[in-house]
């Protein structure tokens, strides 16, 4: 896009005109004082002189070199765009009962870590950690904006990767120890489970309440529903030995109320996800929650394209001269 800095330095293209006006009359009249014999002359040549060429070209100058005083200039504009983005630490249980194969198509386990892939995939400009945890915890990602890393690493995760049981504390006060020397706005947790605490040397309430003195808000995410549920249990064969696996339905006990607690001594909110629409649906609404900031800086630079044009009135000015020089006289 081209703009003008200083348009008012068009009105030269009407000086000039007017010039050439004066200038053509005030030459016919020196010519020619008589009208009779400015019509003889006339019919005996009809083309122009060198010297009104030489005064026409004078008066052309005035266009150039308006445009020219004019600054026309080619607007070159971007916008230039920062996220504020939020450091989050996903901290998955792996524990056995996650084996529950009432997440379909394939177990509770398989199910959150699908979604958790999403939920990463769809925060480019967020830096997301992950821990994982059973009757003990592990951080397998610190905070990190490479998430093909991320989702790599989580795609490896297993069950029976962690000693048994359900360490709900220390999993929580190892996502808020990764997330101490933050310096982000907005810091997270999202707790994924589907038991109660019975492991770890770290009680939840304590891991929360150190979670709040950080400014760490903890959404908790309650996988699945208590009481008897599918699991393959690993069995061994008596006489043979051998290891295999049967489906049996295995009592699995869970704690909504200090879920709900946890989320609200840190500001966050606990969720329930029954099956695997309600945990999509979960992480769709926390990452509405939990959104990032935009801000947006409009920088514009001018390229100055006046130089064609004085170069063109130069050109113009001479030739003028130069015409009007060959016949003896100047244009003004």
């Amino acid at each position: 896009m081209i703009r003008l800095a200083a348009p008012l330095w068009l009105a030269l293209i009407g000086v000039g005109a007017l010039a050439v006006t004066l200038w053509v009359m005030r030459r016919r009249w020196q010519r020619y004082p008589f009208p009779v014999g400015a019509r003889v002359s006339d019919a005996r040549r009809r083309l122009p002189s060198s010297t009104a060429i030489a005064g026409v070209l004078a008066g052309l100058v005035f266009v150039p070199l308006a445009v020219s005083l004019a600054r026309p200039q080619e607007v070159l504009a971007r916008n230039l765009e920062h996220a504020e983005g939020v450091d989050m630490v996903i901290a998955l249980d792996v524990s056995g009962s996650m084996a529950a194969l009432d997440f379909q198509p394939t177990d509770r386990l398989g199910v959150a870590k699908e979604m958790i892939s999403r939920f990463i995939a769809g925060r480019p400009n967020d830096r997301i950690g992950l821990v994982i945890f059973a009757g003990a915890a592990v951080t397998i990602c610190p905070v990190t904006l490479d998430h093909d890393v991320a989702l790599h690493l989580l795609e490896q995760v297993q069950l029976h990767s962690l000693p048994d049981g359900t360490a709900i504390g220390l999993g929580l006060g190892t996502a808020v120890n990764r997330l101490r020397t933050s310096t982000a706005d907005s810091k997270v947790v999202v707790l994924v489970t589907d038991g109660s605490n019975n492991a770890g040397q770290l009680d939840p309430g304590t891991a929360a309440e150190l979670a709040a003195a950080e400014g760490i808000t903890v959404h908790t995410v309650l996988v699945g529903r208590g009481g008897k549920v599918p699991i393959p249990v690993r069995l061994r064969d008596p006489r043979s030995g051998r290891e295999y696996s049967q489906v049996q339905n295995v009592e699995v006990e869970i704690n909504p109320e200090l879920l709900a607690e946890i989320a609200r001594a840190t500001g966050g909110t606990s969720f329930r996800a029954r099956d695997a629409e309600a945990l999509e649906e979960v992480f769709s609404e926390i990452d509405r929650m939990e959104t990032t900031v935009f801000t947006s800086t409009r920088l514009v630079r001018y390229s100055e394209e006046f130089e064609p044009w004085a170069y063109a009135a130069l050109v113009l000015l001479l030739v003028g001269t130069a015409l009007e020089g060959a016949a003896g006289r100047m244009p003004w």
